[in-house]
């Protein structure tokens, strides 16, 4: 009887013995979760714009970190409608467009938006090769080749979910921003006062500024390649498939949608937010005010914090850079390829979405060659800015058609919270490119 109670109580334990895989496995699980929402957060911190949040912590001080706590609530919102579009149609912006949009239309916006990309990708390379040469010296356009190199050998030949996963773990990088807070020091009553209680400025430079910072923060490649990678998902998947098709698995996917673009939203906010602080409380308060782009803003660091923040703030350049190349070449061949309709997916090998591929090759490498020219990085960026500015509203009101129109979204159309975050986002940015027309010259 004794050998028997035993037995028993065997029997009885062994099952508790499993909770350790268990726990693992839905750790597992939350991680594998995260993804486009994610990836496309990370990239919103590419190094222009580092160079632009780092140029108004230098200018403005702490006056403008109340932009990342305003900013996170839009920002997040207009993700998670893009994400749901690509979820529930199983196609991305721009193929929605060409199905349920005039032509003419679809192909202005792929257009500006491949030009703002282009020039974005030629400064975020330079910003990237300016990064290396500071730290080991050498030739900044031999880096940017090198670099450029890299990405698109590895967006090619790389299948889809390792690169993503790759691409998830560079994301690490950013909070190279955090440490570099925290070997300087910030007087954080001051700083925290500035964050909830704005002292905005009525001035012409304040409110160019305002404006770069959302320039920078919702940008359209953003909702381009967030819709087309849960187009991707859904097709890496093979029990996964368009909500219009299969609404069983809304609940799900919404569910993994808001989290996951929340989570990657409030990580490229809190590394904005980081950024501005580090320029404010190292650049601005030691009187230098003129920053023009990341390279520069690491460099001016080094005299002020320290060889150990430089460092951090340098290789945080070179990583997040990593992370955008693609992301932008990425946006702008799905946009293309939707406008044309043509096989669109990173989990194709090269010879069976040639035209897909050649696009993300050509903005690419067009985009390293504005560095062999005359063309001045600052001023092309300036104006890759103007044109991301001025395309985000009416890009957003496009999307917020969409996605509350039953004839794309079936009976998938937003809440009532989505709608107002929304349409709210997109005045914001309307009013953002408006006001850039007003201080212009001023």
């Amino acid at each position: 009887m004794l050998a028997g109670r035993y037995t028993n109580r065997a029997i009885i334990v062994l099952p508790s013995m499993q909770k350790p895989p268990q726990t693992r496995k839905t750790s597992k699980n939350w991680l594998q979760m995260l993804g486009p929402g994610l990836i496309t957060g990370a990239s919103d911190d590419d190094p222009s714009g580092i160079g632009t949040y780092s140029q108004v912590g230098a200018q403005f001080g702490y006056s403008m970190l109340w932009t990342m706590l305003f900013s996170y609530p839009l920002m997040s919102g207009i993700q998670e409608i893009s994400a749901r579009i690509g979820r529930v149609t199983g196609r991305g912006i721009a193929g929605n467009m060409r199905k349920y949009y005039p032509r003419w239309l679809t192909y202005i916006i792929a257009g500006l938006l491949v030009i703002a990309n282009v020039i974005n990708l030629g400064a975020d390379l330079s910003a990237m090769g300016a990064a290396l040469q500071l730290l080991i010296g050498g030739s900044v356009l031999l880096y940017a080749v090198i670099f450029a190199v890299i990405s698109l050998l590895l967006q090619i030949f790389v299948p889809y979910e390792k690169y993503v996963n790759l691409l998830k773990w560079l994301t690490l990088v950013l909070f190279a921003y955090v440490a570099t807070v925290f070997v300087v020091r910030v007087p954080w009553g001051e700083a925290l006062h500035s964050t909830f209680i704005p002292a905005i400025e009525f001035k012409a430079d304040y409110f160019a500024g305002l404006i770069a910072v959302l320039g920078t923060t919702i940008s359209p490649y953003l909702f381009f390649w967030q819709a087309s990678q849960e187009v991707e998902e859904i097709e890496r998947a093979p029990t996964e498939q368009a909500l219009t098709e299969s609404p069983h698995q809304a609940p799900k996917q919404m569910g993994r949608i808001k989290a996951d673009t929340y989570i990657g939203m409030g990580i490229s906010n809190l590394i904005a937010f980081f950024i501005i602080l580090t320029s404010a409380v190292t650049l601005h308060a030691h009187g230098k005010t003129d920053i023009q782009s990341a390279a520069q803003a690491a460099e001016a660091l080094r005299p002020v914090a320290g060889d150990f923040a430089f460092a951090l703030f340098t290789v945080g350049i070179i990583g997040t850079g990593l992370l955008a190349v693609p992301v932008l070449a990425g946006s702008a061949a799905y946009a293309v390829s939707g406008v044309f309709g043509w096989s669109a997916s990173l989990e194709h090998k090269a010879l069976q979405a040639k035209r897909f591929y050649g696009v993300l090759a050509a903005a690419t490498l067009i985009g390293l060659g504005l560095n062999f020219t005359s063309i001045d990085p600052i001023k092309a960026l300036f104006w890759a800015a103007v044109i991301n500015g001025v395309l985000a509203g009416p890009v957003m009101v496009v999307i917020m058609l969409m996605a509350t129109n039953p004839a794309v979204m079936g009976q998938f159309s937003l809440s009532r919270r989505l709608r107002i975050t929304g349409w709210l986002a997109t005045a914001v940015m309307l009013v953002a490119a408006g006001g850039l027309f007003v201080t212009w010259g001023k």
